[in-house]
C-alpha cells in the first residue's frame, strides 16, 4: 500500500477513528476496520498512536474540543443572557435532528467502561465538566442567585434531552427540557 506520510495522515486517522466510534462504540471499532475505512497502514496508525487506547483517547480529546467549540459558538449566537441559556436546547434540538445524530460520544463511550478510572471516563468526565462550566458562566451572565446549582440542573437537563433523543427516537426532548428550563428560571428570580 502506498501512502504519504504526514499530518494529514495522522488527521485521517483521527477523522476516521472519531466517525467509527462515534457511530459503533470503541468494542467495534477494531484496528482492521480502521486501518481499511482510513486506507491507511497499520504501521502508518501506530507512528502516530502507540495502542489503540491512545488512538481511541486522541480521538475523543479531538471531538471534545470540536464539539464543545460549536455548541458554544451556537449558543452564544443568542443576543441576551436569557436567550442563550433558551438557545442551549434550540441548538441541540437542531443536532438532533441532523443526520447521523448518535447521542453523546462520552455517555456511550463511558457505558463501554467499568471502571470509573478508566481514561475514557475521566476523558468523558473532563468533557462533563466543560460543559458544566460554560453553562455556570451562562447562568452568571443571567445573573440567577445561584449559577452553579441551575448550571448542574441544566447539565441533567441537557444529558437527559440528548439520551432521551437517542433512545426514544424523541427529538421533541429538547423542548421538553427548554420547558423545565422556563419553570427553572421562574423558581431562580
Amino acid at each position: 500500500m502506498n501512502e504519504i506520510i504526514s499530518n494529514d495522515t495522522r488527521d485521517i486517522i483521527l477523522d476516521v477513528a472519531e466517525k467509527l466510534i462515534y457511530k459503533s462504540g470503541i468494542a467495534a471499532t477494531g484496528m482492521d476496520l480502521l486501518v481499511k475505512t482510513a486506507g491507511v497502514s497499520r504501521k502508518s496508525v501506530y507512528r502516530y498512536f502507540a495502542n489503540k487506547d491512545d488512538l481511541i483517547l486522541a480521538a475523543l480529546a479531538r471531538r471534545d474540543e470540536r464539539w464543545m467549540h460549536w455548541f458554544s459558538s451556537e449558543v452564544d449566537k443568542a443576543l441576551t443572557p436569557t436567550a442563550r441559556l433558551y438557545n442551549l436546547f434550540t441548538v441541540l434540538k437542531g443536532w438532533f435532528d441532523s443526520d447521523g445524530f448518535r447521542g453523546c460520544a462520552f455517555i456511550n463511550t463511558s457505558g463501554e467502561t467499568g471502571d470509573p478510572q478508566d481514561p475514557v471516563r475521566q476523558l468523558a468526565k473532563l468533557h462533563k465538566q466543560k460543559l458544566l462550566d460554560y453553562v455556570t458562566r451562562l447562568c452568571i451572565e443571567q445573573g440567577v442567585e445561584d449559577p452553579e446549582a441551575l448550571a448542574r440542573q441544566l447539565l441533567i437537563l441537557i444529558d437527559g434531552a440528548i439520551t432521551v433523543a437517542l433512545i426514544m427516537g424523541d427529538h421533541s426532548a429538547a423542548d421538553h427540557a427548554q420547558a423545565m428550563l422556563k419553570v427553572l428560571l421562574v423558581e431562580k428570580k
